[in-house]
């Protein structure tokens, strides 16, 4: 496994736990208000924790932490990925996983085998498979090309798992606007726990354009979330 950061404690992470947090390197998405390009982009990344190190921290942890959270950069993108948390699993720790959607394959192994106690699953943008602008909006947001079908597979097996999940989107104000908050709220229909997260200009970002960027106000996302709330049981916005 690649670690590329560790936050040793969080209390904002996992919903109602303190975990620890493991940043994975790589990632197939190149969003540009990503507040990670260290993880993403090639070359930049100056150091690679090694998993002895990790695992010998985690040890001394036992009795402060509950569980840890794998996030990114993309972690499905590691095949060894598996045989990553089975260890942390014997240990006892609790498991979230974040995760873009683009490996169902990876999530529905990591789900039989019971290697993840929580998913939490970005999604970008409206999905709309017949829709070529709508296409095109994910894709601007996420700065790649992408398969939407694996996207909506993604979403399927998060809601059929049987695990706590949610699903959340980071809402941009030139790349979202309400009507696009309401079609992806239509679209998981029936989710459990919806976020919408407040956009935070960042010192590190992959397009740097995008600090310049004011995010909605506090009401405009209370007004989002209200407009949605027909469609999915539980929403909460995330500053």
């Amino acid at each position: 496994m690649l670690i590329g950061g560790l936050q040793k404690t969080s209390l904002i992470d996992y919903p109602d736990k303190i975990c620890a947090v493991i940043f994975t390197l790589g990632c197939n998405f190149k969003c540009k208000f990503c507040y990670n390009p260290e993880l993403v982009l090639p070359n930049t990344q100056q150091s690679i924790i090694k998993e002895e190190v990790f695992f010998k921290f985690l040890d001394k942890r036992k009795k402060i932490i509950d569980g840890v959270c794998i996030t990114g950069g993309e972690p499905t993108l590691h095949k060894d990925l598996p045989k990553f948390l089975a260890k942390i699993k014997r240990m006892k720790f609790l498991i979230k996983l974040d995760t873009n959607g683009t490996n169902p394959e990876m999530l529905e192994k990591l789900i039989k085998k019971k290697l993840v106690s929580y998913i939490a699953m970005d999604i970008k943008a409206p999905l709309e498979l017949n829709s070529q602008f709508l296409k095109s909006k994910y894709e601007k947001a996420i700065g790649v090309k992408v398969d939407l079908k694996k996207i909506k597979k993604s979403i399927k097996i998060i809601k059929d798992s049987g695990i706590d999940y949610e699903f959340r989107t980071t809402v941009v104000p030139n790349l979202h606007t309400e009507n696009d908050i309401i079609f992806i709220a239509k679209q998981i229909k029936g989710t459990k726990k919806f976020f919408l997260q407040q956009f935070v200009p960042n010192k590190k970002m992959i397009d740097e354009k995008y600090k310049k960027i004011k995010p909605y106000s506090k009401e405009v996302l209370e007004k989002m979330r209200e407009k949605i709330k027909k469609y999915i049981k539980k929403i909460k916005i995330r500053e």
